[in-house]
């Protein structure tokens, strides 16, 4: 039985909160923190009409680690899940190795003045969990998360060597908005209108913006536009897949999305860097989040699905064969169940599959360790029992 603390309460933190209070015979004592109290209390007061449970809140600053001290402190919890923005991965890193208590988030550190995200200072604590005896599990999410588990899960039960794999993300939800982004405004439109990069041979190779696109045709969802971007998953891929020689990943946007953004960025909206604006100072990107609808409301009015997989090529036992894991969502399903839409479902659900089975013991190592590390079977399992069902076909 475990306690644990769960920082963040967007609608991730939404989802990773309801998850958890279903599997309580794991979850004993749940803490919710936030820098936004109001938050905390709507999904206590959710959890204890639905469930008849109660969850503990705090208040907390997640860029100040001396808060993040005194709280764990105060919680005592056997892990804390980060749910919180990419830009704080490094301060509630190093408020669990102050405390010696383990961690888990579900996307890796994006530095905040720069449009830039990476493993390198998180892998960099490496050697002092492990002194501390402690785990750090990154990129518990879907994309990255799910993904890397479904590439372990090929190279275990499919394939000898894995040549090729591409990560295929469609979200083909209708939210009636003219523009608006299914999960943090400023962490999307950054990951989106930056340059994409994919590994081939052993390089990394640079595009513009959108410039590679193809047509995929996406099992209950039909063919989409889908454009290669750079995701923080090849990154750690490329050190675990044996006779990987090229992995890219894909993302499905719509003519209209496109356009807005284009215009925003032509206008400066995008910018991250600080302008003058009648004697303030202001980051763009920044204000134009204050202006898009908050994506943990999109859920009541989100219609459609959401499809998310891999397709690995590679060879077994001196045969060539090409197979696509991958899993569909419904919006509406998931907004049933949690509240939330299925951008926010799909990486909530694995945030707490990952500490479940951190919890069980099942993957427990020391020091600071990606998804496709571990044994993926009781992760694959778990997907099918706790709301994200997959499918493998053979093309």
């Amino acid at each position: 039985m475990a306690n644990v603390l769960i920082i963040g309460a967007g609608g991730v933190g939404r989802v990773v909160v309801h998850k958890c209070v279903q599997n309580r015979d794991i979850f004993e004592k749940i803490t919710l923190a936030s820098r936004r109290l109001s938050s905390c209390e709507l999904y206590q007061q959710e959890v204890k009409a639905r469930y008849d449970m109660d969850i503990d809140i705090a208040e907390v600053d997640a860029d100040n680690i001396p808060d993040l001290v005194a709280l764990i402190q105060k919680v005592k919890p056997d892990m804390v899940l980060n749910i919180a923005l990419p830009y704080q991965d490094l301060t509630i890193m190093e408020a669990c190795l102050q405390t010696g208590i383990h961690y888990l988030d579900t996307a890796n550190y994006e530095h905040p003045d720069s449009a830039k995200f990476e493993y390198k200072e998180q892998w960099a604590f490496n050697e002092r969990y492990k002194e501390a005896g402690i785990m750090a599990l990154l990129g518990s999410g879907f994309d990255p998360g799910v993904t890397n588990v479904f590439c372990a899960y090929a190279q275990k039960h499919y394939f000898d060597e894995i040549e090729t794999i591409d990560i295929l993300d469609c979200n083909a939800g209708d939210h009636g908005y003219a523009f608006a982004t299914n999960f943090n405004p400023e962490i999307n439109l950054r990951e989106v209108s930056s340059k994409g990069r994919y590994w081939e041979n052993g390089t990394w190779i640079e595009t513009e913006p959108m410039e590679i696109k193809m047509v995929w045709d996406y099992p209950q969802i039909g063919k989409k536009d889908s454009y290669l971007l750079y995701h923080e998953e090849m990154e750690s891929l490329i050190k675990h897949i044996k006779g990987l020689k090229r992995i890219r990943f894909f993302m499905t946007f719509g003519e209209s999305y496109l356009t807005h953004m284009k215009c925003l960025e032509n206008v400066g909206m995008l910018g991250i860097e600080e302008v003058e604006h009648n004697g303030q100072k202001i980051i763009p990107m920044q204000f134009l989040k204050t202006l898009l609808p908050d994506p943990s409301t999109l859920g009541a009015r989100t219609i459609g699905k959401t499809n998310i997989g891999i397709v690995a090529t590679g060879i077994k036992n001196g045969i060539k064969k090409t197979i696509y894991i991958y899993n569909v969502c419904d919006h509406q399903e998931t907004y049933k169940e949690t509240g939330a839409q299925a951008v926010s479902y799909t990486t909530g659900v694995p945030a707490m599959i990952g500490a479940k089975l951190m919890m069980e013991g099942k993957w427990m190592q020391k020091g600071v360790l990606n998804m496709e590390q571990f044994d993926p079977d009781p992760f694959m399992e778990a997907l099918k029992t706790q709301g994200l069902p997959w499918f493998v076909e053979e093309l």
